[in-house]
């Protein structure tokens, strides 16, 4: 048998080296290497029950783009719809999917809540974080309660880590569908080295990369993520997989946010909103309604943007608060906005429109505990900081879409007309655009068709031009 090898792996990014080293040459990070022992003896892999019609059968030789058959790819559509666009449509035969968060924030539930209510499908649910019996306990909360008391009849529980043995009962089940809970517990024999170490995350994704595209069986895997908020194990992880889901929000609030981060079939901007309650994860198709607070009389500092995520406009509230400051230097305080554009904001304010908040504390917060980097909230944030500083509220049903420049002007948005009839949808009145963004400077309202909205459209070009039509 050949010797074991032993080898030193950047726990950061992977990178693989003869001997230790303080600083590592690719990712530049400090004191991230560790020894892990290689077994070299036993290289094999084990073998798939390639189904007839695969297409990995033929020899691997080059061949030309134009001898290239392609077919439309058939999507499984899962009951629900917001798994579905996040993943661009369904879900891709033989495409590897990784899903990361926080502890506890549902990850585990979501795909168990997606393996028991996938209608005439096989499902394999690996587990090696639970026993059957919590599974079953949870399996019994989550059952759909159309089911009529039946829990999802295709899917099958199997508690392991070694991937030579899920393999075994991958090749006897045939199962459509395969989800590992999680990928940080599994390990292969191959390597010597501990479940969880780059070279075990590494091999084993491998192993589940080459069982997806050789038998067109879509994997999912859960990931757990380090304290920083990355995915744990090696930044080549990200890249073996087609696509990378990141499910967010706090514990403590019941919405939780699944956004793509990476997506080899779709957008990689797509985002997916779900209420966690006692019974699962329920899909929100209106998140608009949610991000939007009921008010009875109209408040100082509080405006609503039409934003965008991926293809699904949203219309959130924008809330800020100005007070004089209390200590020699103004706090300047963002919750789900960045810091250095909201002080880019500020500074344009005192210079082009003679707001004096140098020595005022400013706090903004986007509320749904969502995070928004559209530029086109910049004037419904202008708009929520100057009505907190002269503490005059902004008209009901009243939104704003439109980005700030440096010079004071408001420049155009992309997808303008989503945003408009998305504000119409929801019953506001009027709604502030950006000149530019008609064709013509402003003249022709009709190549743009803005007469087939009910909503007054109000077209600006300037800040002033904004406050005077809000607080004259």
């Amino acid at each position: 048998m050949a010797k074991s090898k032993i080898a030193y792996f950047c726990q950061s990014c992977g990178f693989e080296s003869a001997k230790w080293l303080g600083k590592c040459p690719s990712c530049q990070q400090w004191n991230t290497f560790v020894e892990e022992v290689i077994d070299k003896g036993n290289t094999s892999v084990p073998a798939w029950k390639v189904s007839p019609s695969t297409t990995m059968q033929r020899a691997n030789k080059p061949v030309q783009v134009a001898d290239i058959t392609f077919s439309e790819e058939h999507r499984m559509l899962t009951p629900d719809k917001e798994f579905n666009r996040v993943l661009g449509g369904g879900i891709v035969a033989g495409s590897l999917v990784l899903i990361g968060g926080e502890p506890g924030i549902g990850k585990s539930t979501l795909m168990l809540q997606l393996a028991l209510n996938m209608p005439n499908l096989k499902v394999l649910y690996v587990s090696g974080e639970e026993s059957e019996r919590q599974i079953k306990m949870r399996a019994e909360r989550l059952a759909h309660p159309n089911a009529g008391g039946v829990i999802g009849d295709g899917c099958f529980i199997l508690c392991e880590t070694s991937t030579q043995n899920i393999f075994k009962q991958i090749e006897a089940l045939e199962p459509d569908l395969v989800v590992i809970d999680s990928i940080q517990t599994l390990h292969s024999s191959h390597i010597e080295s501990t479940p969880g170490s780059v070279s075990q995350v590494r091999e084993c994704t491998a192993e589940m990369l080459r069982f997806a595209k050789e038998t067109s069986t879509p994997v999912f895997l859960i990931g757990h993520i380090t304290k920083d908020g990355m995915i744990a194990g090696p930044k080549i992880l990200e890249h073996m997989v087609d696509t990378v889901l990141q499910f967010e929000g706090d514990r403590h609030h019941v919405y939780r946010i699944l956004r793509t981060i990476k997506n080899r079939f779709g957008s990689s901007s797509e985002l997916g909103i779900y209420e966690m309650l006692g019974e699962g994860l329920r899909e929100v198709s209106n998140p608009s309604e949610i991000l939007l607070s009921h008010r009875d009389e109209p408040l100082s500092g509080i405006t609503i943007s039409a934003t965008l995520e991926g293809m699904r406009p949203m219309l959130i509230e924008t809330q800020a608060l100005v007070s004089t400051s209390a200590y020699g230097t103004p706090q300047r305080t963002a919750t789900g906005f960045d810091t250095k554009r909201m002080s880019m904001l500020l500074a344009v304010l005192e210079k082009r429109c003679g707001f004096r908040l140098a020595a005022k504390d400013v706090f903004l917060n986007i509320t749904g505990g969502i995070r928004v980097e559209d530029p086109a909230i910049d004037l419904g944030l202008a708009a929520a900081i100057i009505s907190s500083h002269e503490d005059m509220p902004v008209p009901f049903k009243t939104c704003f879409a439109g980005e700030i420049g440096l010079s004071g002007e408001i420049r155009a948005v992309n997808r303008v007309e989503q945003r408009i009839a998305e504000a119409q949808k929801l019953g506001f009145n009027q709604i502030f655009i950006s000149k530019y963004n008609l064709p013509s400077g402003g003249q022709d309202k009709k190549r743009m068709d803005l007469s087939r909205y009910d909503i007054d459209i109000k077209i600006v070009s300037t800040i002033e031009e904004v406050f005077g039509l809000l607080f004259g």
